[in-house]
């Protein structure tokens, strides 16, 4: 196994308090082969390590006031459906007799369902919105790294609520983006703002 097999995900350094000379971190010693037994058996570069468990993921929604963000209550599933149109360019020259195209524009949504918990701060301002028509800010992060993914305006198109004799009371939501989806990996805001560290 590489010696330096994990410097590109954990290596880093800091000063030493004392001296102020640059000391490797533990991590970065892991990287260099000081610690886990030299990496011979703990490969902290596999995929499996870097794997995003989707329990992790959320999404949230901003009050109409952009002050308060709440993780939507009661989640049990998250889709993110990104999609692009596609527009035809065949002529009668085009190769071979296969039809071609070029993108289109793009569009994106999003379905969420659970437990539906109806004093909820979540469930109440998309209710609000919902009733009144309002567009809603959401936002997409990670519970676990407490990081943002994904961002962006849209409308509540579906909001049924469902009430079986044999299970809980549930909920789903559809969501119509207005505009960009903005990857906040890329796009990272001044203030990544997480639900419950306002």
């Amino acid at each position: 196994m590489k010696k330096y097999y994990m410097r590109q995900i954990f290596a880093d350094t800091k000063a030493d308090s004392k001296s102020g000379v640059a000391v490797q971190s533990e991590t970065a010693q892991a990287v260099s082969g000081e610690i886990y037994d030299k990496g011979s058996y703990c490969d902290f570069s596999a995929n499996a390590v870097k794997a995003i468990a989707g329990k992790d993921i959320l999404l949230a929604i901003w009050d109409a006031t952009g002050e308060n963000l709440y993780a939507v209550a009661g989640q049990k599933t998250l889709k993110i459906n990104r999609s692009a149109d596609t527009i035809e360019v065949t002529t009668k020259d085009t190769a071979d007799g296969w039809k071609s195209y070029i993108p289109g524009m793009k569009d994106w949504s999003i379905d969420i369902d659970g437990i539906y918990i109806k004093d909820d701060e979540s469930q109440k301002a998309l209710s609000i919105a919902f009733e009144n028509g309002n567009p809603v800010c959401l936002k997409v992060y990670n519970q676990k790294e407490k990081k943002g993914m994904f961002g962006g305006l849209a409308c509540i198109t579906d909001f049924p609520i469902e009430a079986s004799y044999d299970d809980t009371v549930t909920y789903s939501n559809s969501f119509q983006g207005m505009g960009a989806f903005v990857d906040l990996s890329r796009n990272t805001p001044s203030k990544d703002t997480i639900p419950g560290e306002e």
